[in-house]
């Protein structure tokens, strides 16, 4: 009789647990109305739709092969995984004012899955433009999709795929349509789009992808060089098109990236109206050195560049630029021997002054120490004659 309520509890802990199981299991099991197929017997129809507020129809159709050849598709995930709320049938109810009301409703549905992105972009410079009012600003189903979501990066290694760089710049181009237009024409856009050169920047390399920064800022105008330098300071890369791979030592070393960069260290900021790489060189428009129109290889663009700056610059004023070359025998070998000659000269006059300075300096050491140790005469008594030697002797008079 006394075990029984050990008994007892024991059976009841034995029910729990199966009732947890079949719990599980149950919910483990597809639930009626969630599989793809269930949805897809209505979202398969071209002809739904639904009424928004303003008045237009948005459309409700999914196909069924683009949604198959999606990432999310291949995965094999359910749509219920992103539309939670709609397991049942009827679904609740659900209004949008607009087509852009609906996708600012529903994209937070990625934070699901993608919850590091998701956070990134809250600090991007489209989050702080929707924060003014902007509803236009891209968000996630805007760039990647939503039911036609494609791969960008290696599964292996979540290295960008080739084929996503070229793809890239023209999603960036439905809402900056005109600064695609510029980057087509650009070195950088032609050699991607048109030669399919992996080598070139996509929109993302400057701007990074879910954390973009206001380019407008003076910190990203400060930090720029640093940016450039990622893919103009590698020598594999450069290599390969006979680019100097000093171009971040030589704008360092010259007044304008001195100045840059002790900005950059004490006030990144701080404005300065001292020139940064796209200054010069153009932002989405970057040409070919060599091209007539805008090549800074060509002496009038590079003056006329210049008088942007210096308006009174003459015919005469960039001829000290040296193309981001460090001077060498083979390039500008006047300058190279010039600068040798002072590398020799400078060292060889400096170390002769110091010599010079140093012997004289010893020399009156080494006089003041021998006069120290010089022995003094004792002075002489009153009336006493002086001795022989310490002074000089009077002849006895004469006769």
């Amino acid at each position: 009789m006394k075990r029984t309520p050990y008994r007892l509890a024991a059976l009841l802990l034995g029910l729990l647990g199966l009732g947890l199981a079949a719990f599980q299991a149950f919910a483990q099991q597809e639930q009626p109305g969630v599989s793809n197929d269930s949805c897809l017997a209505c979202h398969a129809d071209p002809n739904l739709s639904m009424l928004l507020q303003n008045g237009g129809q948005l459309s409700l159709f999914i196909d069924p092969e683009v949604f198959a050849q999606s990432v999310h598709g291949q995965g094999g995930y359910a749509c219920v995984q992103c539309h939670t709320g709609l397991r049942g049938y009827p679904h609740p109810s659900f209004q949008a004012a607009d087509r852009r009301d609906l996708s600012l409703q529903l994209y937070a549905a990625c934070q699901r899955c993608h919850s590091g992105e998701y956070q990134r972009t809250l600090d991007s410079a489209h989050e702080q433009a929707r924060d003014r009012g902007v509803r236009e600003a891209a968000v996630c189903t805007d760039c990647h999709g939503a039911h036609d979501t494609r791969q960008l990066t290696d599964a292996q290694n979540g290295a960008l795929l080739p084929e996503s760089r070229s793809w890239i710049p023209q999603t960036c181009a439905r809402c900056h349509n005109a600064i695609y237009e510029k980057y087509l024409t650009s070195v950088h856009g032609a050699a991607l789009l048109e030669e399919d050169n992996p080598d070139v920047p996509t929109c993302i390399d400057c701007h990074g992808v879910h954390s973009i920064e206001d380019p407008t800022t003076a910190a990203f105008r400060l930090r720029s060089p640093q940016l450039c330098a990622g893919c103009h300071t590698d020598p594999e890369r450069m290599g390969k098109y006979g680019l100097t791979t000093q171009v971040l030592d030589t704008y360092v070393a010259d007044f304008h990236g001195t100045t840059v960069t002790l900005f950059e260290k004490q006030s990144a900021d701080a404005d300065t109206n001292k020139p940064v790489c796209f200054d010069c060189h153009g932002v989405h428009d970057i040409r070919r050195t060599d091209d007539p129109v805008r090549g800074l290889q060509v002496r009038e663009n590079l003056l006329a560049r210049c008088q942007v700056c210096h308006p009174g610059a003459s015919s005469n004023f960039p001829d000290a630029w040296l193309s981001h070359y460090v001077p060498s025998a083979e390039r500008y070998p006047l300058v190279f021997a010039v600068d040798t000659f002072y590398k020799f000269f400078i060292p060889v006059v400096l170390g002769g002054m110091g010599l010079i300075v140093a012997l004289d300096a010893s020399w009156r050491v080494r006089r003041r120490l021998a006069g120290r140790r010089k022995p003094r005469a004792a002075p002489a008594s009153p009336g006493q004659p002086p001795k022989a030697g310490s002074g000089p002797q009077q002849e006895p008079p004469s006769g």
